[in-house]
């Protein structure tokens, strides 16, 4: 869900079944034969520094969209296996542009937040640092880019693989996901939190900052601005809390952090990710790392759930991008972009 100025599937596939593979490789391997939904293939890169493997699938559809049947698909996503000539280092990013030059906002960052973060050379010393440094760099360059983003920009879900750590770096309301074996259950834990106005303590920052919170009704007069309660985020329905600036309906940022996005920067959003890091254990199977065209109309379990029952990534991918569109043609009679990453994790061990 982007800036209130900017932003039928196929059946999904019966879970594949399949023999066992030998995921030890000296080096990242591409399958050869293409998914026939997807149309990508099946992609593996080691973890040589703690002896498993990492196996992967990406998808990225672009948005139905009624009254603009040729909008650009602005979401972008980028991996960067071997980081830093590093063969146990990989990155996975999802950008979710919006505004009117959010395709464009979104391929800039996915590229230049790479660029910033390779060349780090303390990166592995102190990586929350660098990812920090790396966004605010990013947004910097943005800014001084040709690209307008007075009115656009985009989020940013990432997540560094360093051995057997993850750091997952986000701003704004995309979302990376583990999925966690539990017994005969696999739970879902959310690896970042939505920023947004739905956060109380997101709330309180942007309203120091200056900004008006209000739904779209509140600030067409159809409802009360002073009644300041909104529900949660689940259940919120199609009129979200926005920000915008004082006396003006702009920018309508249903997010409280982003990359770009001059204007709303006046306001209190800012580009300062938040980073939190989990060490894997063999009891993580697979994280997703998702646009929020995923996580709209379906929560972080229930893509667990889907993901989980499925042993090729590429189905799942699949699977849960057909979900999610159809939700959407049912709720609004249109679909947001979507894109998602499925990370398996292979043969981790506690040795």
């Amino acid at each position: 869900m982007g800036c209130v100025h900017g932003k039928c599937c196929t059946r999904y596939p019966s879970p594949s079944v399949g023999g066992s593979r030998d995921f030890r490789e000296l080096g990242p391997y591409c399958a050869q034969r293409k998914h026939i939904l997807t149309q990508s293939s099946l992609q593996f890169v080691p973890v040589p520094s703690h002896n498993f493997t990492l196996e992967y699938s990406v998808l990225t559809q672009r948005g139905y969209y009624p009254d603009s049947p040729d909008k650009e698909n602005q979401d972008s996503f980028g991996i960067r296996t071997q980081f830093q000539g590093n063969p146990s280092v990989h990155f996975f990013g999802v950008y979710d542009g919006h505004g009117e030059f959010g395709g464009q906002c979104s391929n800039f960052v996915k590229d230049r937040l790479v660029e910033n973060l390779s060349s780090d050379i303390a990166l592995l010393e102190d990586p929350v640092k660098a990812y920090t440094s790396a966004f605010l760099t990013t947004n910097d360059d943005l800014h001084k880019n040709e690209i307008d983003d007075s009115l656009s920009g985009t989020t940013a879900i990432t997540v560094l693989v360093i051995g057997n750590t993850l750091y997952v770096a986000n701003v704004g309301d995309s979302r990376a996901v583990l999925a966690v074996k539990d017994g005969n259950r696999v739970v879902a834990e959310d690896l970042s939190s939505d920023q947004t106005p739905f956060r109380r303590d997101e709330y309180e920052r942007v309203k120091l900052c200056g900004a008006r919170v209000l739904s779209v009704d509140q600030v067409e007069g159809h409802k009360d601005p002073d009644i300041q309660t909104w529900g949660d985020e689940e259940n919120q329905g199609d009129d979200p809390p926005r920000l915008w600036v004082q006396n003006g309906k702009l920018p309508g940022a249903a997010f409280t952090r982003s990359v770009g996005d001059k204007l709303a920067e006046t306001i209190g959003v800012i580009a300062v990710p938040e980073v939190s890091t989990v060490q894997l254990t063999p009891n993580h199977l697979f994280f997703v790392v998702a646009s929020d065209g995923v996580f709209e109309f379906l929560s972080s379990q229930t893509v667990v759930d889907m993901a989980a029952s499925y042993s090729d990534p590429r189905d799942a991918c699949a699977a849960i991008a057909g979900e999610s569109y159809k939700l959407w043609l049912e709720h609004e009679g249109r679909t947001d972009d979507i894109t998602i990453i499925i990370v398996q994790i292979k043969g981790l061990s506690n040795v």
